[in-house]
């Protein structure tokens, strides 16, 4: 008999777990009436775009008139907050010239909501941020470049016909210079 109560009691949870699981659903009404790509992975309380690397890589090899800095980063990392307002003073100061920033941030999960939203809302960051969220690192960070050894910050400098990898901070200067490379 007691196992039978045991069992029936074990039904019951299970079976209200399931239905709590498929009541659980992300609501996503506002994102229904958007357009979001198959590869953007939606979390309904995050308020950056979240990409595992296949999503995030076409980011990198666009084909276009702009020129493309994208900046690896994250909120605990202290170089890589000492160089974000060269970033942004690059994209005031060059928003007539087609260059666009893109910052990936790497903070982990529990630090989007916790770091990562408040620092870009309190610095004002006008660049692009999405967020990797790929566990993968020795799958993908060759794919960025093979000269990357893993550390941040790391940027890449692209447009159609030249591209620079970079495995270090920046000065306002260095990044002016080394864009200006880019910029015809």
């Amino acid at each position: 008999m007691n196992r039978l109560l045991v069992f029936v009691l074990l039904l019951i949870v299970l079976v209200s777990c399931k239905q709590k699981q498929e009541g659980d659903e992300v609501k996503t009404d506002t994102m229904e009436s958007e357009q979001v790509p198959d590869n953007v992975m939606v979390a309904a309380d995050v308020n950056f775009p979240i990409y595992d690397f296949d999503g995030l890589e076409p980011l990198l090899h666009r084909e276009d008139d702009h020129t493309y800095i994208i900046n690896f980063w994250a909120t605990w990392c202290k170089p890589c907050l000492e160089e974000l307002p060269y970033f942004e003073q690059v994209l005031e100061e060059q928003k007539n010239n087609k260059v666009k920033i893109i910052l990936v941030s790497l903070d982990m999960p529990h630090m989007w909501k916790s770091n990562l939203e408040p620092y870009v809302a309190k610095k004002g960051i006008k660049s692009e941020v999405v967020i990797l969220d790929d566990p993968k690192q020795n799958d993908w960070i060759p794919k960025v470049s093979e000269e990357w050894g893993g550390a941040i910050p790391a940027t890449l400098i692209y447009n159609k016909d030249k591209r620079e990898f970079y495995e270090k901070g920046f000065t306002y200067e260095e990044l002016n210079t080394e864009l200006n490379k880019f910029i015809k």
